[in-house]
């Protein structure tokens, strides 16, 4: 958290981020050119504490920019974060291991090459030691024979055997008789001790050892030396190739004080190279391509004659060699079994080095797959965004990448038909609700007035559109004409039946003749007609069940005809009576006789016809609400209002199911009778009669 809230930080800083970067960027490029000059010149560029300190400060920035510039720009891909992640993970700690391998190699050879240098300039010290010794107790031995002083005596006879095998492999060697007691002195070497080492002594470097035995006469001492000479380098250690020796001495004060010579670095100090021996031998060549040139340094023991106390100079051997030399010294004394050693080494190594090889190109092909399948999902992603649904991602391996692309084409494939299917949901909507607006056209827009009788419907569709038809004719003054039909089925076939069932039932009640005060149109007639429409026009499944009622306001009286319908309640003050005339429905069969009945219309007298929407729904216990508690509702609210209770019919049928969702169309029609309106109209017809209702043809 704290590192993203830091990025973020620096992220914000721009603007002024990019200037103060600029800024540092511009103090470190001064900053390394002057750290050039300094090199080349560093008395006139020298380099304030400052400027190092804002050098840091601008190397710090750089490396947070970059980190964050890396991780905006190159890490965004999946490909670079995979490739990074597999050259952290797999690459860079296997070059570590290589580079580890090949550093910790090279040092072990330098050892080697080192300590067999060392080892072969230790020998040939001892061996000038072993002279050294030989002559003096040689010496002494011949003045305890003659009786002379051994300082005064010459080298025995008896030694020169010895004098003559060193030379062959000391070349140069040289005797002093009597010498040496000023090196033992700067060495603090005790006499019993001796002394043996390599001394820089008048410019010249030598093997020397100093030895002394007690003699009659005195002391014998003898002194021994060997110069170290390009021809004594010749002879050691013919596996270590060009060797140099170095004779360095560290410069006090001012370089130009010194004596002449070329001035080299010594332990990050400045020193002057006093003397170099050096020997033609040419360097070894590799015995095969790993066999690399190995150049060590080591550092001998030097006693410095020709410098005061504390500022001696340094010897300093350098060689060059090569790792199949060495493996000759280290296993020469296994034999051939040695050198069988050192092939299984390098052939294992070799099949390590092939497995490594394997494995980086096995991860490079893994890599490449995930990261090709990842980059076609996101190509596709891009497709799919700008509305191509028509793009394909290409599938080409069978793992789990691949069947994730079968997928995203399967979902693209399914996007596409789901838009298809609601484009094409939306273009029946809107026809839909081209038909409902239609639809709502073919309702009465506004209730007829006709003396004497209040009216009130309400349809509510389960559906855009609805199945269910309701209508009011008024024909003539004082005739009305209350239709409701229930269409079999529901949706926009429903509606279409609806709006031909109403284009005949207003074509048969509104034909010539009909409109004639004198003459009441057959309710079983217009019934018959529409069933022989129906059945004629429509498939033999489609059917509707129809309730037709002619009021005749002069008259009082009510003739109705009920095709198959829920009986229609008819409430006055005293009962509740249902208008049924048990013909079937319209439009199943051809040529049915159909009655009609009518009844003497008390005032104050209620009809309720309704839907079977008003009479199915269900409780939660799966019981319908059923057509007697809908007569119930009706009772207790006969007194009101055609509206309120048309309303209060509608809601307890609602709350009855406790569900929002309607299962079918709900459909009321209300209608009070009060009976003669106007004055006129009363005297002229007179109270009117109770007469029960008589069927006719």
């Amino acid at each position: 958290m704290g590192s993203s809230t830091f990025v973020s930080r620096l992220r914000s800083l721009s603007p002024s981020a990019k200037r103060a970067g600029l800024a540092l960027l511009l103090t470190f490029l001064v900053y390394a050119m002057i750290w050039l000059l300094r090199f080349l010149y560093p008395r006139r560029f020298p380099l304030g504490s400052f400027l190092g300190f804002v050098f840091v400060w601008a190397a710090s920035y750089l490396v947070v920019y970059g980190v964050i510039w890396a991780r905006k720009r190159l890490l965004w891909s999946l490909r670079n974060q995979m490739g990074a992640a597999y050259v952290l993970i797999a690459v860079v700690p296997v070059l570590l291991l290589l580079t580890m391998a090949g550093l910790a190699a090279y040092i072990l050879y330098w050892q080697i090459g080192s300590y067999v240098l060392y080892n072969e300039v230790q020998t040939r010290v001892q061996r000038v030691a072993n002279v050294a010794g030989a002559l003096a107790t040689a010496q002494a031995f011949e003045n305890a024979t003659t009786g002379r002083p051994a300082a005064s005596l010459p080298v025995p006879s008896s030694a020169q055997g010895i004098l003559d095998a060193a030379k062959a492999d000391l070349p140069g060697l040289q005797v002093e008789v009597g010498a040496g007691g000023d090196l033992l002195a700067r060495t603090h070497s005790s006499e019993a001790a001796g002394f043996r080492g390599i001394v820089f002594s008048n410019h010249t470097l030598t093997l020397r050892a100093v030895a002394v035995r007690e003699a009659a006469g005195g002391k014998a001492m003898v002194s021994v030396s060997a110069p170290i000479s390009p021809e004594f380098v010749a002879t050691l250690a013919p596996e270590l190739g060009t060797i140099h020796f170095l004779v360095m001495r560290p410069v006090a004060g001012n370089a130009g004080n010194v004596l002449p010579g070329e001035i080299v670095m010594l332990n990050g100090e400045k020193a002057v190279l006093a003397d170099r021996i050096a020997t033609d031998r040419p360097d070894p060549s590799p015995a095969n391509f790993f066999d690399k040139s190995i150049n060590g340094i080591t550092d001998l023991k030097l006693v410095d004659m020709d410098a005061a106390p504390g500022n001696e100079a340094q010897l300093r051997a350098s060689f060059v060699t090569r790792p199949s030399l060495l493996n000759r010294t280290l296993f020469g004394p296994f034999g051939t079994s040695g050198s069988t050693a050192v092939t299984l080494l390098f052939t294992i190594g070799g099949v390590f080095l092939l497995l490594e090889l394997a494995a980086l190109g096995t991860g490079i092909s893994l890599t490449r797959s995930i990261t090709s399948s990842v980059d076609h999902l996101y190509l596709a992603t891009q497709h799919v965004q700008s509305g191509d649904l028509a793009f394909r991602v290409q599938v080409k391996q069978k793992d789990e990448l691949g069947s994730l692309g079968d997928s995203f084409n399967s979902m693209v494939q399914s996007i596409g038909g789901l838009i298809a299917e609601q484009r094409e949901r939306q273009r029946l909507e809107n026809e839909l609700a081209i038909a409902r607006e239609v639809q709502t056209q073919l309702f009465p827009r506004e209730l007829p007035s006709v003396p004497g009788v209040e009216l009130e419907a309400i349809c509510r569709p389960a559906r855009l559109v609805s199945g269910d038809y309701y209508d009011f004719i008024r024909i003539g003054p004082t005739r009305l004409a209350i239709a409701l039909a229930d269409i079999s089925g529901k949706g926009i076939s429903a509606a279409l039946l609806m709006a031909s069932l109403q284009a005949t039932l207003r074509s048969e009640l509104l034909r010539d003749g009909l409109a004639d005060e004198s003459a009441l149109p057959s309710t079983a007639e217009v019934v018959a007609h529409l069933n022989r429409h129906l059945y004629l026009h429509t498939s033999e499944e489609r059917y509707a069940t129809l309730f037709l009622a002619i009021y005749d306001a002069r008259t009082q009286r009510l003739s109705y005809t009920n095709a198959g319908h829920l009986p229609p309640l008819y409430i006055d003050g005293k009962s509740t009576q249902k208008l049924a005339t048990d013909d079937t429905v319209i439009g199943l069969f051809n040529n049915v006789e159909f009655r009609q009945a009518t009844i003497d219309v008390a005032p104050g007298a209620l009809l309720v016809i309704y839907s079977d929407g008003m009479t199915d729904p269900e409780n939660a216990g799966g019981e319908a609400f059923g057509a007697d508690r809908l007569a119930e509702v009706a009772a207790r609210s006969r007194q009101s209002p055609p509206q309120a209770i048309a309303r209060a019919m509608l809601k307890s049928a609602e709350e009855w199911s406790g569900s929002a969702e309607q299962a079918d169309d709900m459909t009321v029609v209300v209608a009070r009778f009060s009976g003669a309106a106007e004055p006129s109209l009363a005297q002229e017809l007179g109270a009117g009669s109770n007469a029960p209702a008589a069927f006719g043809g």
